[in-house]
C-alpha cells in the first residue's frame, strides 16, 4: 500500500502530514501527486470528499519551497468558485506548510481591499482567489500574473455553473504559457473539456471513479411529497422536513439542509428556529463576516443545523456531518452529487434524504439517471389529515341550511292592483303579518281611475315610473279615500259641478 513517504514530498511537508494524522493517501492523491511533482499538467476527476484539495496543495508546497516571491507577482494561483471554498484551501495551506516558509494571500469579496493590497505588495508565494476579486485587483493595477508558475482551478464544473468561464479564460490569457496547470472537479462537462483541451498541455488524466458517482457510504432516500393545496405547499413541506429531522433523533449529530433559492434558505432557517431547532442560514447575499461566523460555528459543533444554498455544496470539508437534507431537488443533477458529498466523507457513513414535490419529479429522474441507481423511496412522515365527521356532514347537500326566501319590497303605485300586495303578503307571512289588513284596505282606492288621473295631473305627466312617482304613489296609498287631492275635508261645492251646470248658474 502506498504511503505519503513514498511520494517524494518535502520532508517538512511529510512532517506536517504526520502531525495532521494522515498516513495513507487517497486514490486521487496517489495518482495526482507524482505527476504534479514532475511538473506535468493534471486533470483530476474524482467524487467529492476524496481529498482533491491535498492533491494539489502538497505538491505545490514541495515545489514552491525552493525560491522567493516578488512584490505584486505571486508565484502560484488557486482559483475557487466560492469564498468558503477559497478560505478552506487557505486553511489547508496553513496546515501543510507550517514548517515551510511560504507566504499566502486570500483574495475574496467581502474583505477590505486595503488589507489584501498590503499582502500583495509584500509578495506572496501562493495566491488563493475567487475570479471576480482577482480581476478587480488586476484592473486596479495592484497585481501582475506574469510570474505564475503553477495555476490550479478547483471545482472547475462549478465555475461553469456560476458563469465564471469567460473570467477564467481571461485569467489564463494573463498568465505565462509555460505555467503548470492543474484542473480538479467531481464532474466534467463538455465546456470544461473544451477549456482543458485549450489550456492544458498533454495532461495526466487521473480519474479515480466514474464521473458523478456517489460514495457507497452514503445511505440515500427520497420522500415523495404532495401538498394539500398549492398555497400551503411551502408550509407543509417545512413540516415534513421537521418530521424527518425528528425521526432521525440521536442518530443525527449535525446536518446541512440545502435549498434551491436563497429566500427558501431564510424561510426554512427561521421556521426551524421558531420550533426550537438550532439552525442558521448561509447564502451569497449575507455579509462575509456573518457567513464566516456561521460556518465556523457549524465546524466547531456550536451549531447543529446549517441551512444553505449551493454556496456550501462544493468543496466544504466538515468531516463529521451525519446528515444532508435536500429541501428541494437540485435543478442540475450534478449538484446533487456535490450536496450529498458533504456527508459520508473520509470513509464515514452518512445519510442523505431528499424531499421531492410533484414539480421536481423531472429533476429527480435526471439525478437517478446521472448516478445510475434508483433512490430508495420513504413514506411521508406527515399523514394527510382526515376530516372530522361533523365537518364531513356539513359538506353534504342534504344538510346544508336552506337559504331564506328573499323578501321583495312592494313597489305599489296608485295603479298597482291589489293582487301584487296580496302576493307579497303570501310570500312572506312570517316577516310581515301586519301588512295584510293594510293591503286589503287599500285595494278599493287603488282600483278607482279618477284619483289616478288627478294624481298624474298634479305630478305633471301620465305613466311616470320614476322613483319620485313611485314614492308619491306610496304616500297616496296611506291617505284616506278622497275625491281631489289637496283640498282637505271642506271641498267647495262649485268644484263638484259639471261645466253645463256652471254655465247655467
Amino acid at each position: 500500500m502506498t504511503k505519503f513517504s513514498d511520494l517524494n514530498l518535502n520532508p517538512k511537508v511529510l512532517k506536517a502530514i504526520e502531525e495532521a494524522g494522515y498516513e495513507t493517501p487517497t486514490p486521487i492523491q496517489a495518482g495526482a501527486i507524482p505527476a504534479a511533482l514532475e511538473g506535468r499538467d493534471v486533470l483530476g476527476i474524482a467524487q467529492t470528499g476524496t481529498g482533491k484539495t491535498a492533491s494539489f496543495t502538497l505538491p505545490m508546497i514541495t515545489r514552491l519551497a525552493r525560491g522567493r516571491a516578488r512584490a505584486r507577482m505571486p508565484r502560484s494561483l488557486v482559483l475557487c468558485p466560492t469564498r468558503e471554498l477559497a478560505a478552506q484551501v487557505a486553511e489547508n495551506f496553513d496546515t501543510y506548510a507550517k514548517h515551510v516558509k511560504l507566504t499566502k494571500a486570500l483574495l475574496i469579496g467581502g474583505v477590505s481591499f486595503k488589507e489584501q493590497d498590503a499582502l500583495i505588495d509584500r509578495g506572496v508565494d501562493v495566491l488563493i482567489a475567487t475570479p471576480g476579486r482577482l480581476l478587480d485587483h488586476f484592473e486596479r493595477g495592484k497585481l501582475l500574473l506574469t510570474g505564475i508558475e503553477i495555476m490550479v482551478v478547483d471545482e472547475a464544473d462549478r465555475m461553469l455553473d456560476m458563469g465564471f468561464i469567460p473570467d477564467i479564460e481571461r485569467i489564463f490569457s494573463l498568465t505565462p504559457f509555460t505555467r503548470q496547470t492543474l484542473f480538479f472537479s467531481a464532474t466534467m462537462a463538455s465546456e470544461i473539456e473544451r477549456i482543458t483541451n485549450t489550456f492544458l498541455s498533454a495532461p495526466e488524466r487521473v480519474e479515480i471513479a466514474r464521473q458523478a458517482t456517489t460514495s457507497e457510504t452514503i445511505d440515500q432516500a427520497v420522500v415523495m411529497f404532495k401538498a394539500s393545496r398549492k398555497d400551503r405547499e411551502s408550509t407543509e413541506k417545512r413540516r415534513v422536513l421537521r418530521e424527518l429531522i425528528d425521526q432521525e433523533g440521536d442518530a443525527m449529530s449535525n446536518a446541512i439542509i440545502f435549498c434551491n433559492r436563497k429566500t427558501d434558505v431564510d424561510a426554512v432557517a427561521k421556521s426551524l428556529k421558531k420550533y426550537g431547532y438550532d439552525a442558521a442560514p448561509i447564502h451569497g447575499d449575507l455579509d462575509q463576516s456573518q457567513r464566516t461566523k456561521t460556518l465556523d460555528g457549524f465546524r466547531d459543533g456550536n451549531l447543529k443545523i446549517l441551512v444553505a444554498s449551493d454556496v456550501a455544496a462544493r468543496g466544504l470539508d466538515v468531516p463529521s456531518v451525519s446528515h444532508v437534507f435536500n429541501f428541494d431537488v437540485p435543478g442540475h443533477a450534478e449538484d446533487y452529487v456535490h450536496r450529498i458529498g458533504r456527508t459520508g466523507r473520509a470513509g464515514r457513513s452518512g445519510k442523505a434524504i431528499t424531499i421531492c414535490s410533484l414539480r421536481d419529479e423531472k429533476n429527480l429522474s435526471a439525478v437517478e439517471g446521472l448516478v445510475q441507481k434508483e433512490i430508495t423511496r420513504l413514506d411521508n412522515p406527515v399523514k394527510p389529515a382526515t376530516p372530522r365527521k361533523a365537518d364531513a356532514a356539513s359538506d353534504t347537500p342534504d344538510t346544508k341550511p336552506a337559504r331564506p326566501a328573499r323578501r321583495t319590497r312592494s313597489r305599489t303605485t296608485a295603479t298597482a292592483p291589489a293582487a301584487d300586495t296580496a302576493t307579497d303578503t303570501a310570500a312572506a307571512p312570517a316577516t310581515a303579518p301586519a301588512e295584510a289588513p293594510v293591503a286589503a284596505a287599500q285595494s278599493p282606492a287603488e282600483e278607482k281611475p279618477a284619483p289616478q288621473k288627478a294624481t298624474e295631473r298634479q305630478e305633471g305627466g301620465t305613466g311616470n315610473k320614476s322613483g319620485k312617482s313611485r314614492s308619491r304613489g306610496r304616500k297616496e296609498d296611506r291617505r284616506d279615500d278622497r275625491t281631489v287631492v289637496g283640498m282637505g275635508d271642506h271641498m267647495p261645492s262649485f268644484i263638484a259641478l259639471s261645466f253645463a251646470e256652471r254655465r247655467a248658474g
